[in-house]
């Protein structure tokens, strides 16, 4: 399946451009469960990869599942800061991220990585770094592609902070380490316009 059915750079430039930040998302979405799982399934098989290592885990949380995730979060934050500190700020925005509608976890299998760095040592100090590359271009993937379907997203990395609960809740394989979460749902707020830098000023052509 593909993502569109006309292939051409208009529709590419359009999807970038309707990508952004979105924090106010509801619990629901314009897709079936299905269509979302498709999507999730061919990005994952068609985002490329160093070495085609292939290395990527991506984790749908739907349900329960999504508002465990964002409770365990809370609970993980508010040990980290502890009493003294107010916690008030950061549930409401955690909050905002459970009432969406699911969360995308991006991970990358150390397994994968450890025996690139085995094969190819000459290579080995760039493949830890090469891996977050590819779980970026999956991120942009996933992120781009629900901002096609009128589906709101948004990128944190609460991982250092929630990793344990994360395995032991979801029974994640410890091999996999944890780079990124994506909360996403139907959009409440739309994104700020936004400001650019000039673009000549970070775009260099010879000819």
């Amino acid at each position: 399946m593909m993502l569109f059915k006309k292939i051409g750079y208009e529709n590419f430039g359009q999807a970038m451009e309707k990508r952004r930040s979105i924090y106010d998302i509801k619990g629901e979405i314009p897709l079936s469960d299905a269509k979302i799982e498709s999507i999730l399934s061919d990005i994952i098989k068609h985002v490329p990869s160093a070495f085609n290592s292939q290395s990527t885990r991506l984790v749908l949380l739907l349900n329960d599942q999504h508002q465990k995730l964002w409770d365990l979060t809370a609970d993980a934050l508010k040990e980290k800061m502890g009493t003294e500190r107010d916690f008030s700020a950061t549930e409401a925005k955690l909050n905002s991220f459970k009432a969406g509608y699911g969360t995308v976890l991006f991970f990358e299998d150390e397994i994968v990585v450890k025996g690139l760095q085995d094969n190819f040592a000459a290579y080995a100090d760039n493949f830890p770094i090469w891996s977050h590359h590819t779980n970026a271009m999956h991120q942009y993937a996933v992120w781009t592609a629900f901002a096609t379907e009128n589906i709101g997203a948004s990128l944190q990395h609460y991982n250092g902070v929630i990793d344990e609960a994360v395995y032991t809740a979801f029974d994640i394989p410890r091999d996999w380490k944890l780079v990124a979460q994506m909360p996403f749902g139907t959009i409440g707020t739309q994104a700020d316009a936004k400001e650019f830098k000039p673009v000549e000023d970070r775009l260099i052509i010879k000819k």
